[in-house]
Formats: C-alpha cells, sequence, structure tokens
C-alpha cells in the first residue's frame, strides 16, 4: 500500500499522484493494477493540479474515454496535466510535495434544449460549434457564477463566438475525486 493510501486519500487522487511521481522522478509511465472484479468503468477524466495558493498549475483531460479504464484514464491524463499542459512549464519534482490534485471523473453528456437547464455549479458544459470546434468547462469552479459566464468562457475557449457561430450545448455532471 502506497503512503497516499496509507493516509485515507481518495484511490484516484492517489493513483493520479503516484502516476506523476513516477513520471517527473523516473520517466516511467505506471500501469494501474488489475480492476477486483468484473469489467472496469470506462469515462472521461480530467486531472487537475493547483499550486499551495490554490493557482491553477496544469489541468488535462478527456471528454470521452481513450482507453479501457477509468484508472489508465486517469494515469494518462495525469502525466499529461503535469507534463504537457501548454499554458504551463512542465512539473518539477521539487514541486510534487506542494502540489494539490483533484479528478473529475465525468458523466455522460446530453444535449441541452434551453439554458435554463444549466447551473454551472452542478453541470459541466461541452460547446460544439457546426463546423467541429469544441471546448469544455467543468462544474463549480471558482470565479464562474452564472450561466452567461460559463458559456462565454467555454466558447471563448473553443475559438467560438457565441454571437455569430452556431453551436449546440451539452451538459455533464462529474464524480469529483480530492
Amino acid at each position: 500500500m502506497s503512503n497516499s493510501e496509507q493516509s485515507g486519500q481518495d484511490p484516484l487522487v492517489a493513483l493520479a499522484r503516484e502516476a506523476i511521481e513516477a513520471y517527473v522522478r523516473e520517466g516511467k509511465v505506471i500501469q494501474p493494477s488489475v480492476p477486483s472484479a468484473g469489467k472496469s468503468l470506462q469515462a472521461g477524466t480530467f486531472v487537475s493540479l493547483h499550486r499551495p495558493d490554490g493557482a491553477l498549475r496544469g489541468c488535462i483531460g478527456t471528454i470521452e474515454p481513450q482507453t479501457g479504464s477509468v484508472e489508465e484514464e486517469v494515469i494518462a491524463n495525469a502525466v499529461s496535466a503535469a507534463t504537457a499542459d501548454p499554458r504551463f512549464y512542465p512539473l518539477k519534482e521539487d514541486e510534487l510535495a506542494d502540489i494539490d490534485i483533484s479528478v473529475d471523473v465525468l458523466g455522460p453528456a446530453e444535449e441541452v434544449v434551453d439554458r435554463d437547464e444549466l447551473d454551472p455549479k452542478r453541470y459541466g458544459i461541452i460547446i460544439r460549434s457546426l463546423d467541429g470546434r469544441r471546448a469544455l468547462l467543468l462544474p463549480d469552479l471558482e470565479g464562474v457564477q452564472t450561466v452567461e459566464q460559463q458559456v462565454n468562457i467555454t466558447c471563448r475557449k473553443g475559438s467560438i463566438d457565441p454571437d455569430k457561430d452556431e453551436y449546440r450545448i451539452y451538459r455533464f455532471e462529474v464524480e469529483r475525486h480530492h
């Protein structure tokens, strides 16, 4: 049992931390342990890294599963969040002890017909333009209080003009692990 599991840390967060530490220290991609019973769950996941002051340090994820299990998805996204988020330089070994990690497991996305169906505290959103551009914003983010803010930020992320482009909105819930 790893130290993080002994300390009572969430198993997916512990897995993300183990993956990041192995990759940053040794350049090694770990393998998940075999699920104890039956077929493993598949879902998109996001791994978010924050500095001690709460500032974002990396966030990478998948809207739909790209691997055979949530555990494999978490490992891949954890390594990418630490090393390949284009907004940040790769995480250094001396940052490992202080980094705060959260893992979001995405539920299925459903198309929204009316913006009244949205709630930025409860639902994340995916906006897809008719020409294929898309962007995602997780739910319950600091500073995102209204549906209008949520839609505008998501459109900006996807280079979608909310006033000129045709697009569809999808909502999803997440299971957040700290």
